[in-house]
């Protein structure tokens, strides 16, 4: 009497007939192997087997490395195109004022912030109508000031784009909004020569919206056009 174990004819045919519906099936090859292993017995060393174990755990994190790669591929296409309708909206307004009142609604919906300010430098004081109008975008600071806030009173020269998780925004940028910041994007603005610096806060209530591991790339090309249109605008 045979210890072979019979196979079903019809079924022996099929493999037969199409083996590679048993080479792309991952379990099923995992259940052979092991039976392999077995039969073999617990005193015989398979290297073909340890080497096959290890292609595959290589071929898992290939597959996750290319996994992350299409992630953050599709990630830096989408930031391309909301900061690029950003940019479009901001160009639209004809008026200053509709100029800054656009940044802090539209172009603040678009880029997904909750708060957007424009700190400008001024020896005068914010009593100023105009200022007064545009409160809840427009903040007015001492000289001096960005530069303390972006590098935290320290000696040091200002990054065009600081990103950084904050306990609480501040008060003398984002007025009542700076309750509910906990992350921030600071731009510096360069308005030419003989002009003192601004800078563009944007706030998020999300702790995890802005962190200074991200890419800067983005939003210091928004600081550029930025910049370029409020020359346009003070001159």
């Amino acid at each position: 009497m045979s210890s072979k174990p019979e196979m079903n004819d019809a079924l022996r045919e099929r493999i037969i007939a199409q083996p590679d519906v048993i080479l792309e099936d991952q379990d099923l090859m995992r259940a052979l192997i092991a039976a392999n292993e077995r039969a073999m017995g617990g005193n015989i060393v398979d290297l073909r087997g340890i080497a096959m174990d290890r292609l595959e755990a290589r071929l898992d994190r290939l597959e996750d490395t290319h996994r992350s790669v299409i992630a953050a591929a599709y990630e830096n296409l989408a930031g391309t195109n909301q900061v690029h309708r950003a940019i479009l909206r901001m160009l639209d307004p004809v008026e200053f004022e509709s100029f800054l009142r656009d940044l802090g609604g539209e172009v603040a919906h678009i880029l997904r912030v909750d708060s957007i300010r424009l700190v400008l430098e001024s020896v005068q004081n914010d009593s100023d109508p105009a200022v007064r109008r545009l409160g809840d975008v427009l903040s007015v600071a001492e000289p001096g000031f960005i530069k303390s806030y972006l590098t935290g009173g320290r000696d040091a020269p200002a990054r065009q784009v600081t990103l950084r998780q904050i306990n609480e925004g501040d008060m003398r940028i984002y007025g009542r909004d700076a309750t509910f910041v906990r992350s921030e994007a600071c731009l510096l603005l360069d308005f030419g020569p003989d002009r003192l610096p601004g800078m563009l806060a944007m706030g998020a209530e999300d702790p995890h919206q802005f962190s200074p591991q991200q890419g800067t790339d983005l939003l210091a090309f928004f600081a550029g056009v930025f910049e370029r249109s409020m020359r346009r605008w003070l001159s």
